[in-house]
C-alpha cells in the first residue's frame, strides 16, 4: 500500500552512520537535514543505540504509574537542565504532543482561554497546536480549530504588548522560526516577550522542539537572550531518532496543569535513548562544538555563494539560504548530483540542520555543493565526493 500522507522520494534508505545516510544501492548521501533535526549526534549513535539495546532486553514498557529507573533517570536529567526553574517535567512521543500539552497546562494554570502566536510560527499538526500554527495550507482542511489565538507579526514586541491581554493563556513562540524560514529572534524581542506576558499573567511559552539541545550553540535558544520562558517544550533530537518529547514548566504551570495524560508517556526504551543522548551532549560539549561549526559554516556560505543567494541567516547550526529560485529544485539537484540531503523552510529557503558533530571537512563538502548547485558548476569543476571527504 502506498502513503497517502507522505510523498515519497526517489531514494530508499537502507542504513545510517554518523552524518552519513546509505541508499539501497550503495549511495552514500551527506545527511544536512538529520530528518528535521532529529538525530544531533548522528545516525545509530553507538551510546543511544547501546542504551536503547540493554533497556528493550530488560523491559519494553510499563505505562508511567510504576517508577522505572530508565523514566526517573532521564526526567531527572531534564530538570537538571531546563531552562532557569523549569523543572517540572512532563514526558510524551513528539513535539506536537509535547506543545499541545503545553497550551492545556497554561490554560489550565491562568484560567485563561486566548492565545497569542506569530505569523510563519509552526507548532504541530493536533487540533490545538495547528490552531497556533500559521500557514493557513495546514490549518484549512481541519477548520474549524480553536477559535480563541491571535496572530502578530514575529518580532514586533509592540503588535505582542497590544495582543497580550489579562485574558491570555499564553503567548508560544520559536526563538528561531524553523519552518517559517529560519528566522531568529532577536534578544531585544525575546526579552520584550518576557516582560509583556509577566505583566499580563499569562504563560511565555518556548517551542524549542527544533531550537533546543545545542542545535543553536547553547543547550536551549533562549539562553541567548537570557530568557527563563515559563514553559519549554523538546522533541525531535531528545532521543537522537525515537520518538519521545517533553514539557518542562515551572512550578506555578505544573501545580495548576490539570488532568492529562498519554499511555506510552516514558515508554523505558526511549527514556534510555534520551538519557544516553543528553549524557553525550553534556560530556562531549557538543552545543559547543555546534557554535564553533556554524560559525564556520556560516563563513565559508557567505564566502562561496555572495550575490548568487539572498541572505544567509541562523544561528548556530540551524542555518538558512534564501535562494533566489525554488528551493524544493534546489534540494533535488543536492540530492541527485551530490548526494547531499537538506530541507526546505518554505519555498525559497534552504534549511540545514546537520548532526551537530559534523567536522569541517563535512562543512566543505556541502558548501562546495550548493555552491555548485546555484552558480550551475558542474560536479567536476566543483569536486567529487572522494576528494572532498
Amino acid at each position: 500500500m502506498t502513503s497517502f500522507v507522505y510523498s515519497q522520494k526517489p531514494i530508499r534508505i537502507e542504513r545510517g552512520e554518523g552524518p552519513y545516510l546509505y541508499g539501497e544501492d550503495g549511495t552514500e548521501y551527506l545527511d544536512f537535514g538529520a530528518s528535521y533535526a532529529c538525530v544531533p549526534l548522528g545516525h545509530s549513535h553507538p551510546a543511544v543505540t547501546a542504551a536503547a539495546t540493554d533497556q528493550l532486553e530488560r523491559l519494553t514498557y510499563v505505562q508511567g504509574s510504576y517508577p522505572v529507573a530508565a523514566r526517573d533517570a532521564l526526567t531527572e536529567g531534564l530538570s537538571g537542565l531546563a531552562p532557569g526553574d523549569a523543572e517540572y517535567v512532563w514526558l510524551c512521543n513528539s513535539g506536537t504532543e509535547a506543545n499541545e500539552a503545553a497550551l492545556k497546562f497554561a490554560r489550565s494554570a491562568t484560567g485563561s482561554t486566548k492565545f497569542v502566536a506569530t505569523m510563519q510560527g509552526f507548532h504541530g499538526r493536533t487540533m490545538g497546536t495547528l490552531s497556533t500554527t500559521w500557514k493557513k495550507k495546514y490549518r484549512e482542511p481541519f477548520e474549524p480549530l480553536i477559535e480563541d489565538v491571535e496572530f502578530v507579526p514575529y518580532g514586533d514586541a509592540e503588535a505582542l504588548d497590544e495582543a497580550v491581554d489579562e485574558d491570555t493563556a499564553g503567548f508560544i513562540v520559536e526563538p528561531i522560526q524553523g519552518e517559517g524560514g529560519i528566522n531568529p529572534g532577536t534578544k531585544k524581542y525575546l526579552r520584550a516577550a518576557r516582560e509583556i506576558t509577566d505583566e499580563a499573567g499569562a504563560a511565555l511559552i518556548a517551542d524549542e522542539v527544533q531550537t533546543g539541545l545545542g542545535r543553536t550553540g547553547t543547550l536551549w535558544a533562549t539562553e541567548h537572550a537570557g530568557v527563563t520562558p515559563d514553559v519549554t517544550t523538546s522533541a525531535k533530537g531528545l532521543a537522537n531518532g525515537l520518538p519521545i518529547g517533553a514539557t518542562m514548566c515551572k512550578e506555578w504551570i505544573a501545580e495548576g496543569a490539570g488532568p492529562h495524560g498519554s499511555t506510552f508517556s516514558g515508554g523505558p526504551v526511549v527514556c534510555a535513548a534520551a538519557d544516553a543522548t543528553l549524557s553525550v551532549l553534556e560530556d562531549e560539549d557538543v552545543p559547543a562544538h555546534a557554535a564553533e561549526t556554524g560559525e564556520y559554516l556560516t563563513s565559508e556560505l557567505d564566502a562561496a555563494l555572495g550575490d548568487a543567494v539572498r541572505e544567509i541567516r541562523g544561528t548556530g547550526l540551524m542555518t538558512g539560504i534564501e535562494v533566489k529560485r525554488g528551493s524544493n529544485r534546489v534540494l533535488r539537484d543536492l540530492a541527485i548530483d551530490h548526494s547531499v540531503l537538506a530541507l526546505p523552510a518554505g519555498r525559497t529557503v534552504l534549511r540545514l540542520l546537520p548532526p551537530l558533530t559534523i567536522e569541517q571537512e563535512h562543512v566543505d563538502r556541502v558548501v562546495e555543493a550548493i555552491s555548485a548547485t546555484l552558480t550551475g558548476e558542474t560536479a567536476e569543476t566543483a569536486g567529487t565526493t572522494e576528494a572532498t571527504r
